[in-house]
């Protein structure tokens, strides 16, 4: 797989700078039951990478003693760690908000029977891949059978309360393009989901957040194997919008490596750009016991374009609304 990294330019980016930290980011695992085209982690079935038990007590250590609000669980498939469900609860035990960023087949994977029912009891947010409301996009993208098994998983939650009016659960899915494209207006898009899941599947959710594509990893790659690289970083930086600087993630978010690193975001993560938080090379979890990060520079390159064109993009979906 080539890695774009030499191909990201690290200065044109407009330098930006942290506020105060909100969302704790952590990585748990990338071994996944999927191993998706547009996935910027390369996951998969064959990965062994997961958070060992003394970063799980650090982890818990500055829960307990940061005044982070959300943890926002991924992978990988998070649940796929073997304690996912230790880590929820501690979380929520501690009053913080937690997000599960979950792919809805492992919901149906022998071994994780009584996962959404456990997510339910503890009141997670699930936030659901699912890059089309058709089936041939959806398998296309993501293997062949993926989208029944993602329904399945939708109408599962569902039937616990998850997208139902005054049910507290929240449901969003996510939306990523299939190639080498920005993502349509998130409004109307969410619009033709709602309209299209509840006709054909009587799925119902809260909101849907529109991701665009990193030029990282699996998806730069292809898009360098296709020659289609220099024109996607072409379309970012002509629809780059200084609007979406306020709201962009790495603001208000950390990301965690499964080894307790720190990155500004996840996909900074996967192109191993750390961040800039102690004079050594590469900053820690535990480094957040003692050190405050409002105004620090964030690391950035070419592929923030990707955060700020059009109408934005961030783990929450799009800026503009």
């Amino acid at each position: 797989m080539r890695d774009t990294l030499p191909l990201l330019n690290q200065l044109d980016f407009p330098a930006i700078h942290r506020g105060e930290l909100e969302v704790l980011q952590v990585n748990l695992t990338y071994l996944c039951n999927q191993r998706c085209l547009h996935c910027h982690v390369n996951a998969g079935p064959t990965r062994t990478e997961a958070m060992s038990d003394e970063m799980i007590q650090v982890l818990y250590a500055v829960i307990d003693a940061h005044s982070v609000g959300t943890l926002d669980l991924t992978g990988g498939a998070p649940e796929m760690h073997p304690r996912f469900r230790e880590i929820v609860t501690h979380a929520r035990s501690e009053g913080l908000d937690v997000i599960d960023r979950c792919n809805l087949t492992i919901l149906s994977e022998p071994g994780y029977e009584g996962t959404a029912e456990f997510l339910a009891d503890q009141q997670v947010t699930v936030s659901a891949s699912l890059p089309c409301y058709s089936r041939d996009n959806v398998d296309k993208q993501r293997g062949d059978g993926v989208f029944e098994r993602s329904i399945t998983g939708l109408q599962e939650l569902n039937q616990l309360g998850y997208g139902q009016p005054g049910s507290g659960l929240v449901l969003n899915l996510v939306y990523n393009p299939q190639g080498a494209s920005l993502p349509p207006p998130q409004a109307a898009l969410e619009n033709d989901y709602k309209e299209h899941l509840f006709e054909d599947f009587g799925i119902v959710f809260n909101q849907l957040h529109t991701i665009t594509n990193q030029p990282i990893a699996r998806f730069g790659s292809t898009l360098v194997s296709k020659g289609q690289f220099n024109g996607y970083m072409q379309l970012l930086r002509d629809n780059f919008s200084e609007a979406n600087l306020p709201g962009l993630m790495c603001r208000s978010q950390v990301s965690v490596d499964w080894q307790g690193y720190l990155y500004d975001c996840d996909f900074n993560q996967m192109l191993d750009l750390p961040m800039p938080l102690v004079a050594r090379e590469r900053s820690h979890l535990r480094d957040l016991l003692g050190s405050a990060l409002a105004g620090r520079r964030i690391a950035t390159r070419d592929h923030c374009f990707a955060c700020t064109a059009g109408q934005g993009s961030s783990c929450g979906g799009a800026l503009e609304h």
